[in-house]
């Protein structure tokens, strides 16, 4: 029997959920999917600009594992983008860090 998965920690809901290409290809329009995790590990690596095993520490993840959802992210990108696909940010299999939920969220939302 296989391992459970551990939760991925993702810092931040993603700020949009796709992005579209400007013109429609011939074939038509298609789908990409990102997951979150991947988003997450393409913002701490090629934008926050972290080494992987700093990054995986903060994705809760053993930094194998970052490598892996690392390179799927930007193979899913490079397809949207080579092939003029839509990405759709969405899914995956993740929670947001302990710290990041303050006791007055959990009472009321006031903050």
């Amino acid at each position: 029997m296989p391992r459970p998965r551990k939760r991925r920690f993702v810092q931040h809901p993603p700020v949009v959920t796709g992005f579209l290409p400007n013109s429609v290809p011939p074939w038509g329009r298609c789908e990409v999917l990102l997951t979150l995790e991947g988003l997450e590990a393409l913002r701490l690596s090629d934008f926050e600009g972290l080494d992987q095993e700093t990054a995986a520490a903060k994705m809760n993840v053993s930094r194998q594992t970052f490598g892996r959802i690392l390179a799927e992210a930007r193979r899913t990108v490079a397809e949207a983008l080579v092939l003029g696909k839509t990405l759709h940010i969405d899914g995956g299999d993740f929670q947001l860090p302990p710290h990041s939920l303050g006791r007055h969220r959990r009472r009321g939302g006031n903050g």
